[in-house]
């Protein structure tokens, strides 16, 4: 007869497992968070030197209208790629660190958003992604249901997204831009909850501390994207112009 006090074998082991899993989800949401405020704090710090009573300073004439402004702007693009090539040959902590920087860098091509939309709009979408974030993450980390057929057709319509967005470009329409970023809101919402499950996915108990920091590093890089572009599409719908 089994004694109900005691766990078997079995439960311990579930039990075990799904302490690991709770910690390595911590991890990559800790990650995420620091990232984000990294990524806040530069943004605001060079927004600061660049503005003064209405006017940009010479720092913010040499981000924003010299030469420069384009290394800002690719610089985190290239960034990703660099990390996604050499995650693989690299130690889970140049991972981490590399990730950092690319969230720094972030950071400061984010700063033109400050010199489009008000301070207070910014606030209060940021809010709105965060708590949108959450509720999407937290269904995508405890439902049953398999989100990897949602993921195919939104990893799709990324592609799809891109595209008009090169097209809009050349049309400079105000109809497709407003289209472009309700549709990039559902998507990277979508993708939110799909990524989440992915991420817990990836955990497997017997990993080694190098490759469970390194999941942990995949899985925060890949949230934060999905954060960052959602805040994006939704301050263009939400935001107040300067």
């Amino acid at each position: 007869m089994n004694d109900n006090r005691f766990m078997s074998s079995s439960q311990a082991q579930a039990a075990q497992i799904d302490i690991g899993l709770r910690s390595y989800m911590l991890g990559v949401y800790n990650h995420m968070t620091t990232a984000l405020a990294l990524t806040g704090l530069l943004a605001l710090g060079l927004n600061f030197l660049s503005v003064s009573n209405g006017q940009l300073t010479p720092i913010g004439e040499l981000f924003f209208l010299s030469p420069l402004k384009w290394v800002v702007i690719l610089a985190p693009l290239g960034m990703v790629f660099y990390i996604s090539a050499k995650l693989q040959s690299i130690s889970s902590s140049k991972a981490r660190n590399l990730f950092y920087i690319y969230a720094g860098l972030m950071g400061l091509s984010l700063s033109s958003l400050l010199l489009v939309y008000t301070g207070e709009s910014v606030v209060r979408v940021f809010f709105i992604t965060a708590a949108s974030f959450a509720g999407l993450s937290i269904y995508g980390y405890t439902t049953k249901k398999s989100l990897s057929g949602l993921g195919s057709f939104l990893i799709m319509g990324v592609f799809g997204l891109i595209i008009a967005q090169i097209v809009n470009i050349f049309l400079a329409s105000s109809g497709l831009d407003f289209m472009i970023s309700i549709i990039g809101v559902l998507i990277f919402a979508g993708l939110t909850a799909y990524d989440t499950q992915k991420i817990k996915n990836m955990y497997y108990a017997a990993d080694d501390r190098e490759t469970a920091g390194k999941k942990s590093i995949i899985g925060a890089l890949t949230l934060y994207l999905d954060f960052i572009l959602m805040f994006q599409f939704l301050l263009s719908l939400l935001g107040n112009r300067e």
